[in-house]
């Protein structure tokens, strides 16, 4: 049965409250440290990384435990309906340190809410990942629904990247987490409402959680793409992580151009990103009109290639003081970026089907399980290779927002968030191009 176009943009809807929280751990948890909590640069970067592998480890747990879920909403709907709870007051907990704990105590303080925090998008994350495979079989109607996603999950970057540190500006952190928690939860309550008559698999399925493991790592172009997408998503997380840095100390507003004033008003990071989402934005029908006309596979290739020649420009801009410019960029890197965003999310649930048509087993919470896996190690080693790499550098942290910083650290963060980056996802396309290709070829046809 057909999906209904309410149906395909009422799934893309829960995206748009999950990617918050996404965006918050990458882009605000190590600065949040380091910049306000005077904790050293090195250390809150294994603190989130830390974090971030526990995180890993609840993946494959979930998965299983939603396979086998039994309950009249489905199998994936209860998990989803109380994970964005836990998930949005983890959030906000994290941001509510008390003063007066020390560095020691404001460590365990975040750690312990953090966890509570990705404990509950992981039950929400998994699942949903599960439905792409469930409510439809139709190639072309998941890049469609995958489409819809991202164009949520845009909204959700701005409300993560750009709101809330706007907000935070005036209100404090946990204040502006907390103003955006009816957000989230509501995107994920109403996406399960719009989708309550879709298809969906209602048998648990039956297989020991021996067997499913060993169905998901025998696809192995199923497999081959989890591990590219992941050296994907650590380039891109390297950018996310950096960016605070990178507002702060390579992006110094002059006040004399054509959105100074927006800068101005909504700080530097946050008019970023808001340029990054109205990309993000922009491009999603393209995408899904590239991966139609070209393929998948060759509209992926094309969009992170983009990416690179606009990452090697950025390295040649920075450090600026034109605002504007850079916002113009960050537009183009956002259309670029909705490459890596949608279309790896569209390819995964065709591969499902490959198992699924030879076995007859519906683990779709399994692969999402796995395919999160190394997007969700990347997101984890990412802060740690930056924090390792800044400190290194001599990178200075402090209590006050800004500190005066070395011209080799300054060197080393402008190289972090650009030329390192797009030698990884070079080494992602050649992946692409050399191994996952003909391995899909065969597994689809």
């Amino acid at each position: 049965m057909a999906l209904s176009m309410g149906q395909k943009a009422g799934w893309g809807l829960a995206d748009m409250g999950i990617v918050v929280f996404v965006v918050v751990k990458q882009l605000l948890v190590l600065t949040y440290l380091t910049a306000y909590l005077g904790v050293p640069v090195g250390i809150a970067g294994f603190v989130t990384t830390a974090v971030l592998i526990f995180d890993i480890i609840t993946d494959p747990l979930v998965g299983y435990l939603s396979d086998k879920t039994n309950s009249r909403f489905g199998r994936r709907a209860p998990w989803m309906f109380v994970g964005v709870l836990v998930m949005a007051a983890g959030m906000v907990g994290l941001f509510s340190v008390p003063a007066g704990l020390g560095m020691g105590g404001n460590v365990g303080w975040v750690v312990a809410f953090f966890g509570l925090a990705t404990i509950g998008f992981t039950m929400v994350a998994i699942p949903y990942g599960a439905q792409a495979g469930e409510i439809t079989q139709d190639p072309k109607e998941r890049s469609v629904m995958t489409g819809w996603r991202m164009a949520f999950a845009s909204i959700g970057i701005l409300i993560g990247g750009a709101l809330i540190p706007g907000l935070a500006a005036g209100m404090g952190y946990a204040a502006a987490a907390l103003l955006v928690t009816p957000l989230m939860v509501g995107a994920v309550w109403l996406s399960l409402w719009t989708i309550r008559k879709a298809p969906r698999i209602e048998t648990p399925a039956t297989e020991g959680i021996a067997g499913i493991i060993g169905l998901v790592l025998a696809n192995r172009a199923f497999m081959v793409l989890v591990i590219l997408y992941g050296v994907m998503t650590l380039a891109i997380a390297m950018i996310t992580a950096g960016l605070p840095f990178a507002a702060l100390y390579l992006i110094i507003d002059s006040g004399d151009t054509m959105l100074s004033g927006a800068a101005a008003a909504l700080t530097t990071l946050s008019l970023l990103f808001a340029a990054f989402v109205v990309g993000s934005i922009l491009s999603q029908a393209v995408w899904v009109l590239l991966s139609h006309r070209m393929g998948k596979l060759g509209a992926l290739v094309l969009g992170l290639s983009l990416y690179v020649v606009l990452l090697y420009a950025l390295y040649a801009v920075l450090p600026s003081v034109n605002v504007t410019a850079i916002a113009g960029m960050f537009v183009l890197a956002g259309m670029t970026n909705g490459a890596y965003q949608q279309i790896p999310w569209a390819i995964y649930p065709d591969l499902m089907d490959v198992t699924r048509r030879e076995s007859g087993a519906a683990i779709e919470g399994a692969f999402s399980a796995v395919w999160l896996f190394g997007q969700k190690l990347a997101n984890a080693l990412a802060p740690a290779v930056l924090g390792l790499t800044l400190a290194a550098a001599g990178w200075q942290e402090t209590t006050g927002g800004t500190v005066p910083q070395t011209d080799a650290a300054i060197a080393t963060l402008q190289m972090a968030i650009t030329l390192i980056p797009a030698g990884i996802l070079l080494a992602a396309i050649l992946g692409l191009m050399l191994v996952y290709r003909p391995m899909a070829v065969r597994a689809l046809a």
